[in-house]
């Protein structure tokens, strides 16, 4: 398949797209070809995904949103996506570009005791009554004597 000439600014590059290519699944079914190249909307999805703006924004040159976000989706399903991360995470490890180091902050958050949740123990007045009750009495020995 033709490469598609690099329009934006962090779309893949052809050495990305390279390493890229085996990883992603064929088509089972022979048949039609797409009508968007696979890099194209890989490119939509990755300009999303970084600009954190709704798929209708993604811009017209990779394609329709619909199809960027279907094949998205489509592939989210699958376990496509973890499978591509996986086996890039493995192919930097083996190369010595990951260092798994485990960083363990030990300080501790605590939220103040009228946060939600806490006891709020005397620091509670009850409600007023409602603007009609101010006058009539509220316990029984008050209201056998008024009358």
């Amino acid at each position: 398949m033709p490469t598609v000439p690099v329009t934006g600014r962090a779309d893949l590059t052809d050495a990305q797209w390279a390493v890229l290519e085996p990883l992603l699944p064929r088509g089972k079914k022979p048949g039609r070809r797409r009508k968007y190249p696979l890099r194209q909307l890989i490119d939509g999805i990755r300009w999303r995904v970084r600009a954190g703006a709704p798929w209708r924004d993604v811009p017209g040159r990779y394609g329709p949103w619909q199809s960027v976000y279907g094949l998205f989706r489509r592939w989210q399903r699958e376990g496509t996506w973890r499978r591509v991360v996986t086996a890039l995470q493995a192919r930097a490890d083996a190369a010595g570009l990951i260092t798994w180091d485990v960083s363990v902050d030990s300080t501790v958050a605590r939220a103040h005791q009228h946060a939600a949740g806490a006891r709020k123990r005397g620091t509670c007045r009850p409600s007023r009554p409602a603007a009609s009750m101010t006058n009539r009495p509220i316990t029984a020995w008050a209201g056998r004597g008024a009358g």
